[in-house]
Formats: structure tokens, C-alpha cells, sequence
């Protein structure tokens, strides 16, 4: 969840009243929110950093408040005192409204050109105009960008946020790409030009810059953003331009989203236009940008777009557990911003989704909001009326009891991973991986773990590896899942439950695997025999030395193999004496 640091006296001071840390944490609570640490910057330092660094440190008191990760319109002063106001019914719900620049003027234009289309092919726009700030809006309106950069944008992948004072440029502004050998600007708070190859170079040791060098670095074009002077704004998402830095005196702000997400890029543009439009000359409005697109398509941004849902009272009584009429559920849903009123069809209710919550997606979230403004603590508990009993998957049973008893018969236990390597069940076990069915990860982090596995065997063999050294033998088994394609599956694969046992020694010890086959028969109740019992009868695998394997069968049908291990298995797994193995599916036995 993202924390947000307020400072306590200027909340306070926006709220319009004073609470002691018990009663904003309760206040928090009720809000559907959590008062993490009450602390201050000098505190921070002094824990992160030692007495020597925070001298001189701010003692004013900050309060880092948890807010639901998909809860952006929280994600600062402006957003949070808004939202309290509201739910505290001190404050209505504001009316957002995009409006077109005075006089009659022309919109500000954003012309994207097709090169954009490999890097960073989306981007909106808007204007805050008459805006007034002091260090306070200021600073909040810096750490909402660096919030949502983190959050909704995932560290600038989807989205790249750039801020301008509109006065020192004038468009019509150009969203294109080049090579990074052909850009060349000064970028924010430098105090000469660079190559756009030059600013790679150099924030490769800024602390804060070089986590988002990735994004772009291998590109052949860098995205860059000029106005109609040929000034550089910004190269998304590394850095803006040190031209069209915004100031507290800046007075009319121009915003670019660019973006590889469209939907993203609106959610972010109405974040910050709506938090901090209540700081404009005429509140709550903002001025529209027309973005145009490398076809001639021309869109309007931003959308600021509200729409209605409508569901009955019966459906959030009965899913929160209260009795509610319908007037009152609406009267809650408009304390959680959600401008709500009897539909006037039985108890039908009116909801209207502002901008600020792109997080309501489905009824299921408008009744979140419902249960949040009734007060969890307020639903009384009571017993559900469908009444189960949890019982223990029937292979899940079996597992735990086969378990018990192999480990009985001298065997310990061990548990591998679910992945390995391609060469493990392919290579390594004289097999041709195409013939294997595995399933295959499509972006591998580690040759390691690049296919879910087919046999429990490699698993076994390597643990035996890692533990030569231990006395002899070795015995030791598993039972768990292996993962096969299935095209009869509605997911394209399937999850099989195996037992695998191995015994290694300085003879194969093939009469100690058939005997601990001969045990789980007698425990699985399968009597020897080839119609209705158990048999093993010789075959060949590659995996096994000729001669010395055998499939074994129940009821008529395969369930695996057990024999000596061909010795060119035991040497690609660095073992140097004979083994002996057995890997059958348990399922059969249900």
C-alpha cells in the first residue's frame, strides 16, 4: 500500500479543525484508511541515517497515512482532505469541469508524429490556468507526481508525467522521436546542454534518475517533446527540459501524460488536474489540450468523464450484512464522493462515478464503499446461512498417508522445486525435450527455471548430488506435483501427482525399489496380478540402463517405470555409483 506524508498541522489546518493522533487514527479507521507513524523528518534521519545528519532537520510532525494501492485520488494533501470533508459531510463533492480557453482562443495542440510509435506511441494533455501557488501546493504537487510515477504508472513504464510553465513556452508543442545522437537541451536543474547519449551517462549515478534509464536506453529513438521554438519541454520518461521549469510563481500550468497505456495516461492526466484545480482562479476547472495523432484522428483531453451506475439497495444490504433503506445507502455513498439519489423504480439507486474514482469498476465496489461509510464496526456479526464443513482434498489424503509410510520403509523425504532447466528432464535424462510435454516459461529469469517439470526424478538426483558426502546409501523420495500439457484443458496443461524414490549405493539396489513398490501395493490394498491387480513386465526407457527396467501397470493400465539408471543419467548429474529408481502416478489409486 502507498504511505503518504502529511504534515499534521497543515492537515489539520485544511481540515478545519484539530484532532488529537487517537482520534485521526479513528477517523482514519472509519475512512477505510490506516495511521501507519506519527514521526517527523528529523526522526526519520536520525533512524536511517544518525544524529550527525539530522541536525538542522524540521521537527514540524508528519503523519504517514496508508491508502488503498488503487485509491489514487488519496495519494496527497489536496485528495485527502477532500475526501474527509466529504465523508464528514463538511463538503460537497466538487464538479469537475473541462472547459475551452477564454476569449474564444484556440486549445493548446500536441502534434504526435509516427516515430513515437516504437517507444511511447500515446499522449494527453491539459492546461491549469490562473493557478496560485505557495511551498506547501508546491511541494504537494511535486510528491503527487512522484506518487503516482511509482503507482498507478509502475515507475514511469506505462505513463511519464511533465509539468511546464506554460508562459515560457507556446505551442503548438511536437511529441516525436529521434536518435539520442541528434537531441540536445538542458535538462532540469543542469547548468549546461547535453547529447540525449550524454544524460544516459550521466544519471547513471543519480540515485534517483537511473532506476528509469532502462526504459528507453536501448531504443534506437528517444522520445522528445518540443514546443514551436523548437524548445525542448521533456524526454519521457528521464527528464524534463530546464526552460519550462515550473516555479512558485508559475501561474499557468501546461501538463503532458505520454505513455505506452492510453487508459493509464487519462487516469494520470485526471489525478492531477482534478487535485489541484481547486487552486485555480476559477475552481475545479481545467482547461482542455487537443492531442493529434500521427492519422490526423484529433482527441480532447482530459476526459473528466462521469457516468452512472444503477443497483438496488437489496443488493448492498444483503452483501454487507445491514438493513438500510435506499435513501440512506445513497446518502453513504455520497459521503465516499459518490454522488448517489433514489432512482424512484423500487429501491433502485442513482450512482455517479466521478473522475477521481477510476478504482469503481463494478457494483462490488460500490458496495466497498457502502460497507466503509456504514462503519465496519457498526455491521453486527452473525452466522452465515450456508453452513460447509472444510474436508481434505482426497489426493491431498492420500499424499500425507503414502508419506508417512514410505518414509516408515527407510526413505527420507525431500521436496525440489517445481522448475528446472530444460536440460534437466530433457538432456540430462536421455530424452528429447519435444517429447517431454512440458510447459515452457515464456521469459525466463534463470536457465534454472525455464520449464515446470515432467518427473520428480531430476529433483531427486540433484539433491543426491548436493549430498554425496553423506553416508551410504542414499534413499530418498517425493511425492508431489508434475506439470504436463493437456490440450483438454481449458488452461492447456495439467498438474499430475507423482511418487518418485531413489537408492543410491555401491550396488543399484534394484530389489530394494521393487520391495518398497511391493509395500505401496499392499497399502494401496492393489493385489499382484494382471487383470484386476498390479505387474511390472520389461520395457525400455531411455532413462534406464537395457535390461534393467521395467513399466509397471494396475488394473490394466501404465502408471510409470521403475529400474537401474542408464550410467550416462547418473554421470550428467555428477553422481559416480549405480542408482535405482521408481516414478509412478498416484492418482490411479483414488
Amino acid at each position: 500500500m502507498p504511505t503518504v506524508s502529511v504534515k499534521r498541522d497543515l492537515l489539520f489546518e485544511a481540515l478545519g479543525q484539530k484532532y488529537t493522533d487517537e482520534e485521526f487514527d479513528e477517523l482514519c479507521f472509519e475512512f477505510g484508511l490506516e495511521l501507519d507513524e506519527i514521526t517527523s523528518e528529523k526522526e526519520i534521519l536520525i533512524r536511517e541515517q544518525g544524529d550527525e545528519k539530522a541536525e538542522g532537520a524540521s521537527d514540524v510532525v508528519l503523519y504517514k497515512i496508508d491508502v488503498p494501492a488503487n485509491r489514487y485520488d488519496l495519494l496527497c494533501l489536496e485528495g485527502l482532505v477532500r475526501g474527509l470533508q466529504v465523508f464528514k459531510e463538511k463538503l460537497e463533492a466538487p464538479r469537475y469541469k473541462r472547459v475551452s480557453p477564454a476569449n474564444g482562443g484556440e486549445p493548446q495542440r500536441m502534434l504526435i508524429t509516427e516515430e513515437t510509435a516504437s517507444v511511447r506511441p500515446h499522449a494527453v494533455a491539459a492546461v491549469l490556468r490562473n493557478i496560485s501557488f505557495n511551498p506547501e501546493r508546491y511541494e504537494s504537487f511535486i510528491e503527487l507526481q512522484e506518487k503516482l510515477h511509482q503507482n498507478i504508472c509502475r515507475k514511469r513504464t506505462l505513463v511519464a508525467i511533465g509539468t511546464h510553465d506554460l508562459d515560457t513556452i507556446s505551442g503548438p508543442f511536437t511529441y516525436t522521436a529521434k536518435a539520442p545522437g541528434d537531441i540536445r537541451f538542458k535538462p532540469l536543474n543542469q547548468s549546461k546542454e547535453y547529447t540525449a547519449t550524454e544524460l544516459m551517462t550521466l544519471y547513471k549515478t543519480d540515485s534517483h534518475l537511473r532506476h528509469y534509464l532502462h526504459i528507453i536506453e536501448n531504443e534506437p529513438l528517444y522520445p522528445i517533446i518540443y514546443d514551436s521554438n523548437g524548445i525542448v519541454l521533456s524526454m519521457p520518461p528521464i527528464i524534463n527540459g530546464d526552460h519550462s521549469k515550473i516555479s512558485l510563481n508559475t501561474k499557468n500550468v501546461f501538463i503532458e501524460c505520454t505513455a505506452t497505456d492510453l487508459t493509464k495516461a487519462k487516469i494520470t492526466l485526471d489525478m492531477v488536474v482534478t487535485m489541484f484545480s481547486e487552486y485555480c482562479e476559477e475552481p475545479f476547472t481545467v482547461e482542455e489540450a487537443e492531442v493529434v495523432y500521427p492519422d490526423g484522428r484529433s482527441c480532447v483531453y482530459p476526459d473528466l468523464a462521469y457516468r452512472t451506475e444503477t443497483l438496488s439497495g437489496d443488493f448492498i444490504n444483503k452483501r454487507v450484512g445491514i438493513d438500510e433503506s435506499a435513501e440512506s445507502v445513497a446518502q453513504m455513498l455520497t459521503r465516499m464522493c459518490l454522488r448517489s439519489e433514489v432512482s424512484g423504480e423500487g429501491d433502485g439507486i442513482r450512482v455517479e462515478i466521478p473522475p477521481t474514482r477510476p478504482d469503481v469498476i463494478h457494483a462490488c465496489d460500490i458496495m466497498e464503499d457502502a460497507a466503509i461509510a456504514y462503519g465496519f464496526n457498526n455491521i453486527v456479526r452473525s452466522t452465515p446461512r450456508t453452513y460447509t464443513v472444510a474436508n481434505q482434498l482426497p489426493i491431498n489424503k492420500l499424499t500425507e498417508l503414502l508419506r508417512q509410510d514410505v518414509a516408515a520403509a527407510g526413505f527420507t523425504e525431500a521436496l525440489t522445486f517445481a522448475l528446472c532447466s530444460q536440460e534437466d528432464i530433457a538432456d540430462k535424462l536421455r530424452k528429447n525435450i519435444a517429447e517431454t510435454r512440458a510447459v515452457h516459461i515464456s521469459n525466463p529469469k534463470t536457465a534454472e527455471f525455464q520449464v515446470a517439470r515432467t518427473s520428480l526424478l531430476p529433483g531427486l538426483l540433484k539433491t543426491v548430488a548436493a549430498n554425496r558426502k553423506m553416508p551410504l546409501p542414499l534413499k530418498l523420495f517425493e511425492i508431489s506435483d508434475v506439470v504436463l500439457k493437456d490440450e483438454t484443458k481449458d488452461v492447456g496443461a495439467r498438474n499430475d501427482r507423482r511418487l518418485c524414490a531413489v537408492y543410491y549405493n555401491k550396488s543399484p539396489g534394484f530389489e530394494v525399489i521393487h520391495g518398497l513398490l511391493d509395500r505401496l501395493m499392499q497399502l494401496l490394498d492393489v493385489k499382484a496380478g494382471r487383470n484386476h491387480g498390479y505387474h511390472i513386465q520389461a520395457a525400455e526407457d531411455s532413462t534406464f540402463f537395457p535390461g534393467r527396467c521395467a513399466e509397471v501397470f494396475s488394473c490394466g493400465k501404465s502408471i510409470g517405470h521403475l529400474g537401474v539408471l542408464h550410467p550416462d543419467v547418473i554421470s550428467r548429474f555428477e553422481l559416480t555409483m549405480p542408482c535405482s529408481a521408481i516414478d509412478i502416478d498416484i492418482e490411479p489409486f483414488l
